[in-house]
């Protein structure tokens, strides 16, 4: 019988201990203290490391560019050396993890109760149904946007893309915002803004910022009074500030606030309210709103909106949405479709192109009516993408011609569906429905 040779002992991984500071102010994990006890590398911004007791023989980085600190804690990592890095609440939460892992350290995590926990806390509402995005060390467009498409939204923020940022992109929204400063210390203060209020204001940082939607009016809710710039105290919330839609904090039955919709999309004409068949048929509306790629953080235009079959499908994809149109008659009906539907679809009345002028920029746009001169004005702002439906063949080559020449790659199709439709009889024949071309125009 072979005697097997003894296993050769393999030498533990020293793990690098993530620790988070409760943003709610509560003292730190039972963890920490034996981990700092014995850590030989210490790693925190400068508001963390005075926070705790480092030991006297720790070396210790403080945060700023993240680079030097994970040069460091890999040769801790390669030495055997204890590391602790603290971190803000749930670090896992748009936080450092993200960063250490892709560094390749071996990590444990101990977090605390985030600051967006936190702020949902003080303010005493429920956050299930929330979308958290950050505004930190990217472009701020897209957390405005998803504060514009959907009824409730943390956003975690940073210096220049805080409350005041957000708030003048929310202005012509049915928006209330709470903004929750220095959480967890004796200045901690929350309070009710409207979005005008909080751009005109100066905000401390670190802050959160919580966007809540007015009530979707599928009953009639008399618009809320403009919230007071006044501290909330803590625990309560205005009693205004919360959604009062049927589901608590706009949470979907299916617990997803920015998913594909549950009950589909290129839905038939007979789901949305329309006038004398003068809505986007869903043939259509499939390609259109394939070629628009709405999601979460992107702002689409609809213009000559008619129905808002196109603009709706969109924000039930997660996207914020600008309905131009210049009808009342037509306007009223995309609310009451919107309504329906349960999204957000801000309604700007009145003529393209004027009416594009002093719009947020979008990432894509929709033309289901106007001429050259809307199309111009469009491509004028450089969307990513413009697409574009048209009827008549001779109005084509033009709007091929103007987006090539604006720097965008044209793909077009014509689509012309058949439908079933019985007969006497019981028999059954095929209906053809008016053939539209689809122009995609993709900015280089």
């Amino acid at each position: 019988m072979t005697r097997m040779a003894p296993a050769t002992p393999v030498a533990p991984v020293t793990a690098v201990t993530v620790v988070g500071l409760d943003a709610a102010g509560a003292p730190p994990h039972p963890a920490l203290a034996p981990v700092l006890a014995t850590a030989g590398l210490v790693v925190g911004a400068t508001r963390h490391l005075a926070a705790v007791p480092v030991p006297a023989g720790a070396d210790t980085v403080t945060l700023g560019p993240l680079a030097p600190a994970l040069r460091r804690l890999a040769e801790a990592v390669d030495a055997g050396v204890p590391a602790v890095v603290l971190a803000s609440g749930d670090p896992g939460l748009f936080g450092i993890v993200r960063r250490l892992r892709e560094a390749g350290l071996p990590l444990r995590v101990v977090p605390a109760v985030s600051s967006v926990a936190a702020a949902f806390a003080r303010a005493g509402l429920p956050w299930d149904g929330a979308a958290v995005v950050t505004a930190h060390g990217r472009d701020p467009r897209a957390a405005v946007n998803a504060c514009r498409a959907l009824p409730l939204v943390a956003v975690l923020t940073a210096p220049g893309a805080g409350a005041a940022e957000l708030g003048a992109g929310l202005i012509g929204w049915s928006r209330r915002l709470l903004v929750a400063e220095h959480l967890g210390t004796a200045a901690e203060r929350i309070r009710a803004v409207t979005p005008e209020q909080a751009a005109a204001e100066t905000w401390a940082d670190p802050h959160v910022l919580l966007s809540l939607a007015d009530p979707v009016p599928a009953d009639p809710v008399p618009p809320a009074a403009a919230a007071p710039a006044d501290p909330v105290p803590a625990g309560l919330a205005p009693a205004d500030a919360a959604p009062k839609r049927g589901t608590a904090g706009g949470m979907r039955a299916d617990n997803q606030p920015a998913a594909a919709p549950a009950g589909g999309w290129a839905l038939p004409e007979t789901r949305y309210a329309h006038r004398d068949s003068m809505i986007t048929k869903s043939e259509v509306r499939a390609l259109v709103v394939a070629r628009l790629r709405p999601r979460l953080g992107r702002l689409i235009w609809d213009i000559g909106a008619g129905s808002g079959s196109v603009g709706i499908e969109c924000a039930l994809l997660g996207a914020a949405v600008l309905a131009v149109e210049k009808d009342p008659e037509a306007g009223a009906t995309i609310q009451v479709n919107a309504a329906a539907h349960a999204v957000h679809v801000r309604l700007v009345a009145g003529h393209a192109p004027a009416a594009l002028v002093d719009l947020p920029e979008p990432d894509a746009v929709f033309i289901g009516g106007g001429g050259v001169d809307v199309l111009t004005a469009v491509v004028a702002r450089q969307p990513e993408r413009v697409v574009l439906t048209l009827a008549a063949l001779d109005r084509v080559a033009p709007a091929v011609g103007l987006l090539r020449a604006a720097g965008y790659t044209v793909e077009g199709s014509q689509l012309s569906a058949a439908r079933l439709a019985d007969l006497p009889g019981g028999s059954i024949r095929l209906a053809a429905t008016n053939p539209v071309v689809v122009l995609t125009g993709e900015r280089q």
